[in-house]
């Protein structure tokens, strides 16, 4: 989002091509009668330019390797643009025309492609006038690579949105080799945006999505169908692409391969879990490839007179090794790989137009490390809770979840834009107005789920198994049990106030503050302090703030279905 003082975006001009040599044989011409496509994914950037000229540095050496016998297909599974200063100054637009310039083929919509609302400052409608999706759909109209939303339906009538610019599937053709793209974006996408942008919408299920697009690609002549998709899965090791046995086989993309008949896909990227992925499952090569710019994917599909004869699924691919602004690149494939000056050139400006803000110190200095944590109560974000109630002393509960807590702080002075990218959404403050005994429920729910943790500041829990049931209690700073009947004002952001843990509280329980974003409110107290900030004032691991029978999921029997979280 825009941070105080800052323009609006405004149109950028047409987007250049690198000069990379040609993805694809010449169009006229028919393909040859053995044909090499190289289906290449990335998912998970998040606004991360610093690795995009070195990652054109291996397009390029693909993109030769395949000049004369085939093509190179560029995909995103989404997520592209929320997480950095300089990619939320103009709400993704140097993101997009960066995208451009590389030569993407499509991308798919992620859920924090929703974060910005509409065009400007505020991350949600303030009048019914303001599309909630603004930024979103200028992102789409300036875009030189179609974004693919298959699965995004109209809450009201059940039928696929109709918004312009975006598509359900984009039919490539290189010589006459007919490729089908069908791009989907996770079930979980509803409940891990800030709703007030998408509560108009639903989603189909992605395996019958998929169905339905694919035969119908196929019956447009689709030699290959590819699905770029804002859902992932989690595997450790990439030796054998048929060895499932470090993979999570439960994940979200593991079951869509294998929800869909045999040769109906051929290659699946995948995103949003920030995980890797580089195997075969039903048949279909699987790619995803962590986040933030670090790594890619690739597929080599052999093609013999128009058909698949083959899949070669490669390991993820670190673009370099090192920090991002020094790490050099390897050879790929026995050839250089050289950083392409002209794709440094390109987002030299979005870097330099947030310099200032990025590098402004606040007035404390970190003598070490302050980790996060996902699934487990951590350093950094009890910290984050216990400023978020300096910020607003009279609550009784500051309440925060981990998945918005993006990235550990480093030892050194603070700057703005270190605390940026921890905490890069736009979310202001709310508070909710709830019964103790229906709050530990919320809780209960969490510690039940695979969802990132909730981080308390202002009471403890304490959880226990009886039997099968999971018992919690909440403690108050003096260490006393606090009443079920006790009504709770409890601090947080607008996302987790709005999100279904909330839903059937009573009209005017939940109040949202307008305003500047949290993050900065935070800044300005982090500036007003001098001297160190310590990780032990907020984290002390012998008296945890949640005291549990056993790692998260908690379960004493059945494990219950997640509550929301990013």
């Amino acid at each position: 989002m825009i941070a105080a003082g800052c323009q609006t975006p405004t149109a950028v001009p047409a987007y250049p091509t690198l000069p990379v040599v040609p993805s694809s044989v010449p169009e006229a011409e028919a393909a040859p009668a053995e044909f090499t496509l190289t289906v290449v994914g990335t998912n998970d950037v998040h606004g991360h330019f610093e690795r995009l000229d070195a990652f054109a540095g291996h397009l390029a050496v693909l993109r030769r390797l395949r000049a004369s016998n085939g093509a190179v297909v560029l995909l995103d599974a989404g997520d592209m643009w929320q997480g950095t200063l300089p990619s939320n100054l103009d709400e993704g637009q140097s993101m997009v025309r960066a995208y451009g310039a590389l030569g993407y083929d499509a991308a798919a919509i992620g859920n924090h492609e929703f974060d910005y609302g509409p065009i400007g400052e505020r991350a949600t409608p303030g009048s019914p006038d303001e599309d909630p999706r603004g930024a979103l759909l200028a992102r789409v109209a300036e875009a030189s690579f179609p974004m693919l939303g298959a699965n995004f339906l109209d809450d009201a009538s059940g039928a696929p949105v109709q918004w312009p610019g975006v598509e359900r599937t984009v039919l490539l053709e290189y010589g006459d080799v007919k490729v089908g793209v069908i791009g989907l974006s996770t079930f979980e996408t509803l409940h891990t945006t800030i709703s007030a942008n998408v509560r108009d919408l639903r989603m189909a299920p992605l395996a019958e999505t998929v169905v339905e697009l694919g035969g119908a690609l196929r019956a447009q002549g689709a030699a290959v169908v590819l699905v770029t998709t804002h859902a992932g899965g989690r595997c450790s090791e990439f030796t054998d692409p048929d060895d499932l046995s470090s993979c999570d086989e439960d994940e979200e993309v593991m079951q869509l391969a294998r929800a869909l008949p045999p040769g109906l896909v051929d290659v699946i990227v995948g995103g949003h879990t920030h995980q890797a992925v580089a195997h075969r499952v039903n048949g279909i090569a699987i790619i995803e490839s962590w986040a933030l710019g670090h790594a890619f994917g690739r597929v080599d599909l052999k093609l013999v007179d128009g058909a698949v004869t083959e899949s070669t699924i490669h390991p993820p691919r670190f673009v370099c090794e090192g920090p991002a602004q020094s790490c050099t690149p390897e050879t790929y494939e026995g050839m250089p790989v050289e950083r392409v000056a002209e794709m440094a050139s390109l987002v030299a400006p979005a870097l330099e137009a947030a310099r200032s803000l990025r590098d402004r110190r606040l007035g404390v200095t970190l003598p070490g490390r302050i980790g996060r944590s996902y699934q487990a109560e951590s350093p950094l974000g009890n910290l984050l809770a216990d400023l978020m109630r300096d910020a607003r002393p009279g609550a009784d509960v500051a309440l925060l979840n981990a998945g918005g807590v993006r990235a550990s702080l480093d030892p050194g002075p603070l700057t703005y834009g270190a605390l940026y990218e921890t905490f890069p959404f736009d979310n202001r403050f709310a508070t909710v107005r709830i019964r103790a005994g229906d709050f530990r429920d919320v809780l209960a729910d969490n510690l039940s789920s695979t969802a990132g943790t909730l981080i308390l500041s202002g009471l403890t829990l304490r959880a226990t198994c009886h039997g099968d049931e999971l018992r919690v209690q909440l403690r108050d700073a003096r260490n006393r049990p606090v009443r079920d009947n006790r009504m709770l004002t409890v601090l947080t952001s607008d996302y987790l106030a709005t999100t279904s843990a909330f839903e059937s509280l009573p009209e005017g329980a939940v109040t949202i503050e307008e305003g500047r974003p949290m993050r900065d409110e935070i800044a300005d107290l982090l500036a007003q302090r001098t001297g160190e900030l310590r990780p032990e004032s907020s984290f002390d691991p012998e008296r945890p703030r949640f005291a549990l029978p056993s790692r998260r999921p908690v379960s004493c029997g059945e494990a219950r279905e997640p509550s929301a979280d990013r």
